[in-house]
């Protein structure tokens, strides 16, 4: 047990990347987009996310009320950049494999608690884990540094009429939703580097029964 605190430190924070990553994607301010043109984008804002795009319209609704519509994307849109449809596929590899992560170490940190001490049932998922959480960390730093590049050189997105959205914004910013991949990237990397460090006390003595 007292070899295995990186480990548990490791099995937090990789926790909390998994749930950043997972949030991340859900949130549809990846872009937020000033527009000039207010007629029916009424707050001169849209956000752009990777599976929709919103907007807050007072258009045919009461005087004061806000409502907002949303468009979502298509795996059949030919108009969404290439780091939209990465971040579509990558983070879902992300999600996915940094629950492999957790699970790995969550079995390797029930060996350890449960005084099991044989190396083949510790330090080998420890090692997995670590390697998944590296992996899905890595998934999610390449569609968040595309996109926030994307941003920075405030590229433009063909969207078509029925959208209501321009092609190029006047000026656009990171959203919220990159921040928070950020951190969900150093998390997932700290704890993969944090098992990856396990060393199995070659002093041990295995538990006979």
């Amino acid at each position: 047990v007292s070899t295995s605190h990186l480990q548990l430190t490791a099995f937090a924070l990789g926790t909390i990347g998994w749930i950043l990553c997972t949030v991340s994607m859900g949130i549809v301010e990846w872009r937020v987009w000033h527009v000039d043109n207010t007629t029916i984008i009424s707050s001169g804002i849209a956000w752009v996310g990777i599976w929709k795009v919103c907007f807050i319209s007072y258009l045919h609704v009461s005087p004061g009320y806000r409502e907002q519509f949303c468009h979502k994307f298509s795996g059949y849109d030919s108009f969404i950049p290439h780091e939209i449809y990465a971040a579509q596929g990558l983070l879902l590899i992300a999600m996915f494999t940094g629950l492999l992560g957790l699970v790995a170490t969550i079995f390797a940190l029930r060996n350890v608690y449960m005084g099991i001490s044989h190396k083949t049932r510790i330090a080998p998922f420890f090692l997995v884990g670590g390697f998944f959480y590296i992996f899905a960390g890595l998934c999610v730093l390449i569609p968040v540094s595309w996109n926030f590049y994307s941003v920075t050189h405030n590229q433009s997105i063909a969207f078509p009429p029925s959208y209501y959205m321009p092609s190029s914004p006047a000026a656009q910013e990171a959203g919220i939703a990159i921040p928070v991949g950020i951190v969900a990237v150093i998390l997932l990397l700290l704890s993969g580097t944090f098992s990856l460090s396990y060393r199995f006390p070659m002093t041990a003595n295995p538990i006979t029964k």
